[in-house]
């Protein structure tokens, strides 16, 4: 995405001032600031010329034209939010600014042997070490890529996550075959600030490169759940955490979470918790069967 320092539009530029007085992320001005772009390139004008009709089409084009996602489309209405309420000083035009309902689709998990395939099936050892650190400490993609080095803490076998969202910092554990194969990495790469370097060693890997590997080794391992992408690695540490025993409020930290409701989600997809389900077609004695599904009777 276009870094907002590259707009030439006025308002977008005071935009991203007051989204840094407030100490946005540098990806969070990039996202608001590309949508309120957008916004102004589709009528030609100003913002500040634009009003609640106006807001009304763009989000209709963005619906029906553009079928952009749920999550595309809200992160739209905060940039405009934020224009309009921040910047132009207008509140009255924030209740013409509707949020779109989500639709509430539960998480996909890999199996153990799912995710082992996966893993494997990334040749290039830098992409392959990413995948296995989200897997591993559950991690969102954006944080393994901006890992450090000085943020592996092999004596007391902890990752320091400093770009986690919202920027909240927390610790997670890191296991001996984790660290293990940080080592063998480094043996390879030598990095000496960020832990994996995009094209320069001044900055991380972009996130994209690592979503084209997962999705060429989703295809090589031959996985076929849908929508399987390096976050599901996340998802599936989470459920393997809750499989295994852990409380929901020590999951719900790991991840970084800003809410335990957030963290309930893999209440609904536990294995252990469905195959306790007892199944009442079970209870019926074997003579309730339908007729036709008894063997004949031979006449004699």
């Amino acid at each position: 995405m276009t870094p907002y320092q590259h707009r030439t539009n006025a308002y977008i530029r005071r935009m991203a001032e007051d989204m840094q007085l407030r100490n946005f992320a540098q990806s969070t001005i990039d996202s608001y600031t590309y949508h309120v772009d957008k916004f102004c390139q589709y009528f030609g004008r100003n913002a500040d010329e634009l009003g609640p009709e106006q807001i009304r089409e763009f989000q209709l084009y963005l619906v029906q034209e553009k079928k952009v996602s749920w999550s595309s489309f809200n992160q739209a209405v905060c940039a405009l939010r934020l224009l309009y309420q921040v910047t132009l000083g207008k509140d009255w035009t924030i209740k013409h600014i509707p949020f779109g309902k989500r639709p509430k689709k539960l998480p996909t998990v890999l199996s153990d042997e799912e995710a082992c395939r996966l893993i494997e099936a990334v040749k290039y050892p830098k992409h392959r070490t990413v995948l296995l650190t989200c897997y591993a400490a559950g991690l969102r993609l954006s944080e393994a890529t901006h890992l450090r080095v000085a943020d592996i803490d092999g004596r007391r076998k902890q990752l320091h996550i400093r770009s986690g969202k919202g920027r909240k910092a927390r610790y997670v554990p890191a296991s001996p075959r984790l660290l293990e194969a940080l080592r063998e990495y480094w043996k390879i790469d030598r990095p000496r600030d960020y832990l994996f370097p995009g094209r320069t060693l001044d900055v991380p890997m972009h996130s994209a490169t690592i979503q084209r590997a997962c999705k060429m080794a989703v295809a090589y391992a031959q996985i076929t759940k849908p929508d399987v992408a390096p976050h599901a690695l996340r998802h599936s540490w989470a459920t393997g955490m809750l499989e295994a025993g852990v409380d929901l409020l020590t999951i719900s930290k790991l991840l970084g979470h800003a809410s335990f409701v957030t963290t309930m989600v893999y209440l609904h997809i536990r294995r252990p918790h469905i195959e306790r389900l007892p199944d009442p077609l079970d209870w019926l004695p074997v003579r309730q069967c339908p007729k036709w599904a008894e063997p004949p009777a031979h006449s004699e």
